[in-house]
């Protein structure tokens, strides 16, 4: 005899099987959607609709070089406890990650996810007239600047030159006399032997010295 029928009408009526809050679980699983969808947004750079607008600056051009080339060329051990800005690549300490080749390096810091690590949105500020007109003086002052170093280089090369042809002018009279004193000092022209005279280049000479 089964235990429904033991137990009469009684317990004909009761259900044994587990019961669920569908309530419950529909509210847990919005919130597991909801949260996959914010960690989604936040792998993705993008910011939560009821997050507060955060005040950035606008973009700016860099006051610095980029150093691109400090460590072409060179070999680095690599082992588990290097830090990440020895290993190979391009290190940015911003946001923490290395970029394997200078391409990609400054994609990244070009990128909106740099920016907004430094505290800046992809907005440029508009210029105004008087920002125009500033900018040309400044171009102006650079051109007159140049124009100024490329004549001093000139005058500058001109003064070498000029130095240059004067030292070897002196060189020139210098051995010219060394020549005349040595043959002034040697016996008369005609007591030479012409092999040696050819040899020593007295040939075009004549002798100062009376006879």
């Amino acid at each position: 005899m089964s235990y429904y029928e033991q137990a009469g009408s009684s317990a004909a009526g009761i259900d044994h099987r587990r019961k669920w809050d569908q309530d419950e679980y529909e509210k847990k699983a919005l919130e597991r959607i909801k949260l996959e969808k914010l960690e989604d947004l936040t792998r993705r750079g993008g910011r939560p609709k009821d997050e507060p607008k955060v005040k950035r600056e606008l973009l700016k051009a860099r006051d610095y070089k980029v150093d691109l080339e400090s460590k072409l060329g060179r070999s680095v051990v690599i082992n588990k406890t290097t830090p990440a800005a020895e290993t190979g690549g391009y290190y940015c300490d911003v946001c923490d990650c290395v970029v394997k080749d200078s391409i990609n390096f400054l994609d990244h810091i070009n990128g909106k996810n740099h920016q907004r690590n430094m505290g800046m949105s992809m907005k440029v500020k508009r210029s105004t007239l008087d920002d125009v007109k500033e900018r040309f003086k400044l171009k102006l002052a650079e051109k007159e600047y140049e124009k100024k170093q490329k004549n001093m280089e000139e005058i500058l090369g001109d003064v070498y030159e000029e130095e240059a042809k004067m030292n070897d002018y002196k060189k020139e009279k210098k051995a010219e006399q060394r020549k005349r004193k040595l043959i002034e000092s040697l016996p008369e022209e005609e007591e030479l032997d012409p092999e040696l005279k050819a040899m020593m280049g007295f040939g075009g000479f004549g002798t100062s010295k009376k006879k």
